[in-house]
């Protein structure tokens, strides 16, 4: 055989078959059809129901029996998908009419998964049989050949109803994406009956029967002035709270109750609620909270927020509704296909696909219908006129040697091979035309149907089968005889299966949040030598002097509504909000530095800690381990980022002391081998934080600065060098960048 090398741009093949694979997925697996509002699984699981006989008047069949059979026989493409499908057409919280009958464990709105599928049992909704499944052997719908060309699928349901807006819908596809939201189904079939009775009617009117979405959980859908739009084009976003309630708790207090939740906030999201609740109370965003539990079960919602005497309610529900899921938004996008294409359809576009899917479903039945009761004309009238001459088709049965002759006779009127008793018979027997399918009515027809009252019967039946074909026909030639027909059904499907609405539309203010300052009072905070920090009552320090001056590195006085700013080894100034850190008592731990700031506690040593408030009045001097020096303005670290760079350092070296100037004059470095440099402050250079600063001291092979000091000249120039303690006082003073005076030991 020749080979044949066919040569084309890669870049075209790759975006054919990306394509391809693209539609594949949006038309045969994640978007629903906007006729019947099913996606193909759903469609396909519900067929399958019907086939197997799992109605709602037989017994339950496992869930498992079901999704293999769909799968074995329309749907390969896992048993997950299957069952998922199964199980959420089951769960009112997500839909708001179910289509399956579930039993067992179908999960819950707590996000609580279904148990397996060799657990559970399903069969189908009353309402999916005679609104979704209904009349599929009339010919309504066209079928197509399954995977493997083994069975005949349904390429679309004859759904009553506007199924697409009732359930809604939520599917990712490649590169577009579905998002529906369910519809009170009272008001979605009082809009199609609205359009029936008036194609042009106007989108005004027509939201008078819609108001909005109807979510299973209920809730309140807050901007009611956006619906028009997003009715419209068919996208936007929807606002939706849940129902807060007031109840009166112990003690005087008051209780928030959240009866009802956004549908976003379905399954995890409770979950979540709950924990961004506590943690509004855990980082100090209200005071408010005593205690929250969820008292949910099958009755309902029931999220219980008690909350403090002087407690601002309405402030407070403002806040979750700004600070947690209890107000959330559903982002519409009401893609689907139509016509074979995804489209994204407005609400009038939604209806009219309904309604001419109505009338596409609605002739082909009453076309099917119309010749079963034509047929059913033909072989009555048959009958009727062989009764009439019944003496002489016996005749000519008796006369026949086989069923085929006297078919003959009885189509044609041919008589040969027949014998007649008379000629006159024979004669007769020529004039006879009935038809074949009435002559084979007459042949299997039983001698009971020749009894007075059979006959009566079969007349009285004869006259409602030529009443049904008149108003056959009257209904498939005049459009207001259809119209007529299909409102009656959405009528009747109203009456039994319509519900009162359970969402909430109203246009409502965006919630404001009132931030609540926590009153400012004195405190002290104290850090010991591991990095646990807290703060204390300011009156602590008298009480405890000794205590604490020997427990912790860093104390000092400040306001509960200031900042702590630590400097480090390595040039970095984290600051801390004092709101971050506990109030607490004496003896109690404290917290981790590093837990509440951008402090590294693996490579970096705090060296000296003040409360930003102050400062702005000092300078500071800087003294690293290389002999660098230099004094900078406290306004520099006036800053609110977390971590800052307090000094450039050269490459290896880093911060040793940090010491506060306040009108001293005389600065006093100090190194590990015992040299001190005593030179009038005012040689150090006053620079930027940016900047690497000056030699202050002159040091040996091996040395480093380990301390810096200042003091007035009157002073008693004391400092400490590790664990011992020098008084410098009669020390020399030279000027900056020497060598120094060694200490005596």
């Amino acid at each position: 055989m020749q080979e044949s090398i066919i040569k084309t741009e890669y870049s075209e093949l790759m975006q054919k078959s990306y394509i391809d694979y693209a539609m594949s997925v949006i038309v045969a697996r994640a978007l629903p059809d906007f006729r019947d509002g099913l996606k193909p699984v759903q469609r396909r699981v519900l067929y399958d129901m019907r086939e197997l006989g799992t109605t709602s008047d037989k017994p339950y069949r496992k869930s498992a029996r079901i999704v293999g059979d769909t799968m074995g026989k329309y749907h390969p493409h896992g048993d997950s998908s299957i069952y998922d499908s199964l199980v959420v057409m089951a769960q009112d919280f997500k839909k708001e009419l179910p289509l399956v009958d579930g039993h067992g464990n179908f999960g819950n709105i707590e996000g609580d998964g279904a148990a397996a599928m060799r657990y559970t049992e399903a069969r189908l909704q009353k309402v999916t049989e005679e609104a979704f499944l209904a009349d599929l052997d009339k010919d309504v719908v066209d079928f197509m050949p399954n995977f493997d060309e083994t069975e005949k699928e349904p390429s679309v349901l004859p759904v009553r109803i506007p199924h697409f807006l009732v359930n809604g819908s939520e599917g990712i596809a490649v590169g577009m994406a579905t998002s529906t939201p369910p519809h009170n189904l009272g008001e979605v079939i009082d809009a199609e009956i609205a359009m029936l009775d008036d194609p042009e009617i106007s989108d005004k009117k027509l939201l008078k029967h819609i108001k909005g979405p109807d979510f299973p959980t209920g809730g309140i859908v807050v901007n009611a002035d956006d619906l028009p739009e997003i009715y419209r084009t068919g996208t936007g976003k929807i606002r939706i709270r849940g129902k807060v309630e007031v109840e009166k708790g112990k003690a005087g207090r008051q209780n928030i109750v959240i009866t009802e939740i956004p549908y976003t906030m379905i399954g995890a999201g409770m979950g979540k609620f709950l924990s961004d609740v506590a943690a509004l109370s855990e980082n100090k965003t209200t005071q408010d909270i005593i205690d929250i539990t969820n008292q949910s079960s099958k009755e309902g919602i029931r999220i219980v927020i008690e909350l403090r005497k002087d407690a601002d309610v309405e402030n407070f529900k403002n806040m979750l509704y700004k600070k947690t899921r209890l107000e959330d938004t559903f982002g519409v996008n009401m893609l689907g296909i139509h016509d074979g294409r995804p489209e994204t359809l407005g609400l009038r576009d939604i209806l009219k696909a309904c309604i001419d899917f109505q009338f596409e479903v609605n002739r082909r039945k009453y076309e099917t219908l119309l010749k079963k009761e034509q047929d059913r004309r033909e072989v009555q009238e048959g009958l009727i006129k062989a009764c009439n001459v019944i003496d002489l088709i016996i005749e000519i049965l008796r006369g026949s040697r086989e069923r085929a002759q006297a078919k003959k006779c009885l189509v044609e009127g041919d008589v040969t091979g027949i014998k007649f008793k008379s000629s006159e018979s024979r004669v007769m027997a020529q004039q006879l035309l009935f038809t074949e399918r009435q002559a084979d009515a007459i042949l299997d027809m039983r001698l009971y149907r020749l009894i007075g009252l059979e006959i009566d019967a079969l007349l009285k039946e004869h006259e409602e089968t030529v009443a049904n074909i008149y108003r056959y026909e009257d209904i498939l030639e005049e459009r207001s005889s259809m119209t007529q027909v299909i409102r009656q059904e959405l009528m009747n499907l109203k009456k039994k299966y319509a519900i009162p609405r359970k969402t909430a539309i109203e246009q409502a203010q965006e919630a404001v949040f009132v931030v609540k300052e926590p009153e400012e009072r004195d405190v002290l905070f104290v850090m010991d030598r591991f990095g646990y920090a807290k703060l204390l009552d300011d009156t602590s320090y008298d009480r405890n002097k000794e205590a604490i001056e020997q427990d912790f590195r860093f104390y000092f006085p400040m306001k509960s509504s200031g900042r702590i700013c630590i400097f480090t080894n390595t040039g970095q100034l984290h600051t801390i909000k004092a709101s971050d850190l506990p109030f607490a008592k004496l003896r109690d731990k404290g917290v981790p530095i590093d837990n509440v700031s951008g402090f590294d506690v693996s490579r970096e040593t705090a060296v000296f800690a003040a409360s930003q408030s102050e400062l702005n009045l000092y300078q500071f001097l800087f003294a690293t381990a290389q002999g660098a020096v230099k004094v900078v303005s406290g306004g520099e670290f006036d800053v609110t980022r977390r971590t800052v760079a307090a000094t450039k350092l050269a490459e290896g070296d880093e911060v040793s002391a940090v010491a506060v100037v306040s009108g001293q004059s005389v600065a006093v470095l100090a190194t590990k081998q015992g040299f001190v440099l005593k030179c009038p402050l005012d040689q150090i250079p006053v620079m930027k934080k940016t900047s690497a600063g000056s030699r202050g001291i002159k040091l040996s092979q091996g040395d480093v600065v380990v301390g810096a000091f200042v003091f007035h000249p009157s002073d008693v120039m004391n400092i400490r060098i590790g664990e011992k303690e020098f008084d410098v006082t009669g020390i020399r003073s030279t000027s900056r960048g020497g060598r120094g005076s060694k200490l005596k030991k």
